[in-house]
């Protein structure tokens, strides 16, 4: 007796896809801390929302908590890729804390934007989601009022500024390309005169996959992506995927995860991973693919990364 043939199949894998220059930047961050002082170092929020990374951090000595005062003072705590509000690090200074903040430099540059708009009388508007680590970390660069969040075109109209001639936007880094161009146009729409960003907020890395995703949409019969479901530039993957006409697109944080069964008769699958989501999630999907199907792969490249960014000097010094 011999086993059935298995059913052809091809998979197609996005490029870029995966950890971006931010997220490996945040977990060297946790991995040198570990190294100069020992565990536990305590990270507050995830360091990149991915329970895979955390839980290989935290078996590394890393311990993860929500709000500072959760942190011993005599020990290190390193803030999150996300970003914090500034009363963050002033809490830390004030209980006299060593602590290493991991922002991604992307997110920096839109606190930097936000401080240098309020400084010139104008109040913000973020673009963004409500209860996002990012998003809350941004607002909280400025004063109480001074940021103003719309999520969708239809919050436009229910913008109250102050002083409608007086006003800048920014957008939280993860968001999809498309939904943000259609909100700054109604941003533009109703306040000719708001400011925008010197450069796109939306960082490289959210835009190459999302264009990547595109560019393989009318390939594949099905998209899976690999992330977790508190990544925002994950659920936004699975939103363009739909948007270009993939008839199923899917989130998944692990090759469980896989709804064989929605999978039945496609033809082509496509593959891709959010910026939170390691290489090896990936190589473990496509093995459970191999396992059920005779597998051809096939790479889509729509762009090259080469962004570094380097770890903050503090852990470059000897101990």
């Amino acid at each position: 007796m011999t086993d059935a043939p298995k059913p052809p199949l091809t998979l197609l894998l996005a490029a870029p896809r995966g950890f971006c220059a931010g997220v490996d930047r945040a977990i060297k961050i946790v991995e040198m801390a570990l190294e100069k002082w020992g565990a536990p170092v305590y990270v507050r929020h995830e360091i990149v929302h991915n329970a895979y990374v955390v839980d290989g951090l935290r078996a590394k000595g890393a311990v993860f908590v929500e709000e500072l005062d959760e942190c011993p003072p005599d020990r290190p705590v390193i803030f999150s890729a996300h970003g914090v509000p500034k009363s963050v690090p002033a809490a830390a200074a004030a209980r006299e804390m060593v602590f290493v903040d991991a922002t991604c430099p992307l997110v920096s540059k839109v606190h930097i934007e936000a401080a240098r708009h309020h400084e010139n009388g104008l109040q913000m508007v973020m673009i963004g989601h409500a209860g996002h680590p990012e998003t809350v970390g941004t607002m909280g660069q400025l004063p109480p009022g001074e940021v103003l969040l719309v999520e969708t075109v239809e919050g436009v109209d229910a913008l109250a500024p102050r002083d409608p001639g007086r006003l800048a936007f920014i957008t939280q880094t993860t968001l999809s390309v498309d939904d943000t161009a259609e909100i700054v146009a109604a941003l533009q729409r109703r306040f000719p005169a708001i400011v925008g960003p010197h450069k796109e907020d939306i960082c490289y890395a959210t835009t190459n996959r999302q264009e990547a995703v595109k560019a393989m949409a009318p390939r594949i019969d099905a998209l899976l992506v690999v992330g977790a479901p508190n990544s925002s530039n994950s659920k936004r993957l699975v939103e363009v995927g739909a948007r270009e006409g993939c008839r199923y697109a899917q989130l998944v944080q692990r090759a469980a995860d896989i709804d064989w069964r929605a999978l039945e008769g496609a033809a082509s699958v496509g593959i891709t991973a959010g910026a939170s989501a390691p290489e090896v999630l990936i190589d473990e999907v496509v093995d459970a693919f191999r396992a059920r199907y005779d597998v051809a792969v096939e790479e889509i490249v729509t762009a090259r990364e080469t962004v570094e960014f380097k770890v903050p000097r503090v852990l470059r010094e000897p101990a």
